[in-house]
């Protein structure tokens, strides 16, 4: 595996203040938050598809993230993947993880075949609205999905990823397309260990790849940093940065 399963800490963090300017539409069946750049400054042809952590398309976080993403020229998708059973912020340490992805409390899974009906019907709502280009981004556990679909699925041309887990060497061994992740230390999750066996992956397969280190920040600090400590915000906002840079070089081609 090229990033260990979710944990506990995955659902840790803290609630940014801000006030979201997208809206919610369905698609396909699917509730989902989309952030729509000005006219004058948007990218014709390219968007993002952004898949969210464990805790949902409803954050604020994650809003704020998708109106950045649009503020930048990019229309944003982030869709509920989780059937309306996202994962509470904050949750105590007894929580277990696992059984929610089992669904041993709501009946609902979250594995590939309950998250890629939804994230493949996203996709063919983006080319129908004429995207050509898509960029992919997947925090924590959406980073999963952005890999699967740059591989094995071959309909998300460009990724980005924050925090990765649960993603299997097979996969991230099949993408073709630039990847871009941004790596926290410390972090359980993608340990050194994971990471250095992704960039021997990456330099196997030939891809443009940048993998991007940030220290004194935990697991899941580009969504739910706790931004009133100077570093940690620096290291959210350069995270940030480093996505709509790698979307300008390499989806704007």
């Amino acid at each position: 595996m090229a990033s260990k399963p979710p944990a506990q800490c995955c659902t840790i963090g803290v609630k940014h203040e801000g006030s979201p300017t997208g809206k919610l539409e369905k698609i396909e069946g699917h509730e989902t938050y989309i952030a729509t750049p000005p006219s004058e400054q948007a990218h014709k042809d390219l968007g993002i598809l952004l898949i969210t952590d464990v805790i949902g398309h409803k954050f604020n976080n994650a809003q704020l993230i998708a109106d950045q993403f649009a503020a930048n020229g990019y229309v944003t998708y982030m869709p509920d993947v989780f059937q309306g059973d996202p994962i509470p912020l904050n949750r105590p340490p007894d929580f277990n993880i696992q059984d929610w992805f089992a669904g041993k409390n709501s009946g609902k899974k979250h594995g590939p075949e309950q998250v890629e009906p939804v994230t493949q019907a996203l996709v063919r709502h983006m080319r129908d609205q004429g995207i050509k280009k898509i960029g992919g981004v997947g925090y924590c556990f959406g980073a999963k999905y952005v890999i699967r679909h740059m591989g094995m699925h071959g309909n998300i041309d460009v990724g980005y990823v924050a925090h990765p887990s649960f993603v299997e060497e097979s996969e991230l061994e099949c993408i073709k397309g630039p990847l871009s992740i941004s790596a926290a230390y410390p972090d359980e999750i993608f340990s050194p260990e994971k990471r250095y066996k992704s960039e021997e992956i990456l330099q196997k397969i030939g891809v443009p790849y940048q993998i991007n280190l940030y220290s004194h920040v935990d697991h899941g600090f580009a969504v739910r940093a706790d931004i009133s400590i100077k570093a940690v915000k620096f290291a959210k906002e350069q995270a940030f940065n480093q996505a709509v840079q790698w979307f300008d070089e390499y989806l704007q081609v």
